[in-house]
């Protein structure tokens, strides 16, 4: 088994910018210092997205409280233009981040097309967009498939639209994801993740909406290839996903365990390793003698016991040992030699 590829770190800004490009940047500078591979944003136009008259998800309604329901125009404020797009890649490209994007709407994938980003998030409620899933794969690149909201049945239909228009299975990695903000911990179902790698054989990863950073670190110990998790520059802002993302000393300690649970996972193979060598000496035990013992003398499970160190015979030898003489004379906790 071979080791543990590295796992891509998504850090998803979204649209905690708030519109405003100074804390997209912001954002960007937060995540490069937590050292995740992208930084990801939101790519819309309000009027391609929502109807005029579509409401908030309850989980907006707390979370921004402006007693104001319509989704459209807590959406139109949340926009990012193409010209700031174009400088929040110089801006990554600066800081030596990779930019990436979600499109909502096939306008804007046209649009991330003309960036040349080479890679796809297609989210939770896009999954049955049967003409925005058809435009993605016709696009044949790498595609980051979520699954909020979704049974297998909604998987399958999506895969076999991207499968179908061009995009690859090797290049298909599908995000186990629970679309609450938050996700309550007894909804989680970390163990679907596996069930989609053992059904769909594709790369999995996970899309985290939990408080806090377990879940998502469990995820890679489990097999996540890639990890999503929205982040923030500080919890009491207002918009909408705020209360469940990430602040940036939080998104630090999110990564940096998990590149440790990549070095603890290892290649699979059980062998001593080389930091523990030294120790099986000192924990093992050998065969000595108990008692005083003559040359000539039978050794038997009188004159014999086991104690530490295990630099002599293993006690797995015992049998071979008992009954054979002594060809020296042995002090007590002496070790026996064949």
């Amino acid at each position: 088994m071979s080791e543990m590829k590295k796992v891509l770190i998504i850090a998803e800004a979204g649209v905690n910018h708030n519109g405003s490009i100074e804390v997209a940047k912001k954002l960007v500078d937060a995540a490069v210092l937590a050292g995740v591979d992208y930084v990801k944003f939101q790519s819309f136009k309000a009027e391609n997205l929502v109807s005029k008259d579509a409401k908030k998800a309850e989980y907006q309604q707390i979370n921004m409280a402006d007693g104001d329901d319509s989704q459209f125009t807590m959406l139109k404020k949340l926009e990012l233009s193409p010209e700031q797009h174009i400088e929040l890649i110089a801006y990554c490209n600066e800081k030596g981040i990779k930019f990436f994007s979600t499109a909502f709407d096939l306008e804007s994938i046209d649009f991330l097309a003309s960036l040349k980003l080479g890679l796809w998030k297609i989210p939770s409620g896009e999954i049955t967009n049967y003409p925005y899933l058809k435009q993605i794969a016709l696009k044949k690149e790498p595609v980051i498939l979520s699954t909020g909201m979704c049974d297998m049945t909604d998987i399958d239909n999506a895969i076999q639209v991207l499968l179908k228009f061009g995009v690859t299975k090797e290049q298909i990695t599908v995000l186990h994801c629970n679309t609450e903000y938050p996700t309550p911990m007894h909804d989680v179902n970390l163990n679907a993740m596996k069930a989609i790698a053992d059904k769909f054989e594709v790369n999995i990863g996970y899309s985290d909406h939990t408080k806090g950073i377990e879940v998502p670190i469990a995820a890679v110990a489990l097999g996540a290839t890639v990890i999503e998790k929205h982040f923030t520059l500080d919890k009491t802002m207002e918009g909408p996903d705020h209360k469940a993302s990430l602040e940036p000393q939080e998104l630090i300690a999110m990564t940096n365990a998990i590149r440790n649970i990549e070095m603890a996972l290892g290649s699979g193979e059980k062998k001593v390793t080389s930091s523990e060598i030294n120790n099986k000496s000192v924990a093992r035990k050998s065969i000595v003698a108990s008692q005083y013992i003559q040359v000539g003398d039978v050794l038997t499970e009188s004159n014999l016991t086991v104690k530490r160190p295990g630099t002599g015979i293993s006690p797995m030898l015992w049998e071979n040992v008992l009954g054979t003489k002594a060809t020296k004379s042995y002090q007590p906790d002496e070790l026996i030699e064949l």
